[in-house]
């Protein structure tokens, strides 16, 4: 699945911004099937997806859980480490063989401290993320449990 321009990294941050984050990447591979992150778990780093995809999940009680969105090239895996208490909100599966850029949140958050104005571009940058989940996992909810399916706009 492709993202939104405002959601998909390089379209989202300023060169500027884009490069002071990219200054403090790691470059981390995965196997298919390897679960980045636990629901409820420490949201101590996030990813952005170089290639490969990645299937969000929600837990549903009594049943398997459920697939949110599959996030692919350039796109943000976690964003629940920006925010107190700073605890995963979803699941993250590798659907694919997965390298990704790898960030140490408590860095990032100290950089976006010390530069308000990249700080704020981090934030705009997350909650249209947030907002955009929100969203996906409102229409994916009613697809798989409403006695009508979504009803999205197509």
């Amino acid at each position: 699945m492709n993202a939104p321009a405002t959601t998909s990294m390089p379209r989202a941050l300023p060169a500027e911004h884009r490069q002071r984050l990219m200054g403090i990447a790691r470059e981390v591979a995965y196997p298919e099937g390897a679960r980045l992150f636990e629901e409820g778990g420490r949201a101590d780093r996030f990813w952005i997806i170089r290639t490969g995809t990645v299937d969000l999940d929600m837990r549903v009680p009594g049943r398997q859980a459920a697939v949110i969105e599959s996030l692919g090239h350039n796109e943000l895996v976690g964003w629940s480490w920006l925010f107190p208490p700073y605890t995963w909100h979803l699941g993250a599966e590798a659907v694919s063989p997965l390298r990704t850029f790898e960030f140490d949140a408590t860095a990032v958050r100290k950089i976006c401290q010390e530069d308000p104005e990249f700080g704020r571009t981090i934030a705009r940058w997350v909650g249209e993320v947030v907002a955009h989940r929100l969203q996906a996992a409102r229409i994916r909810l009613l697809d798989l449990y409403g006695p009508y399916g979504s009803g999205s706009r197509t």
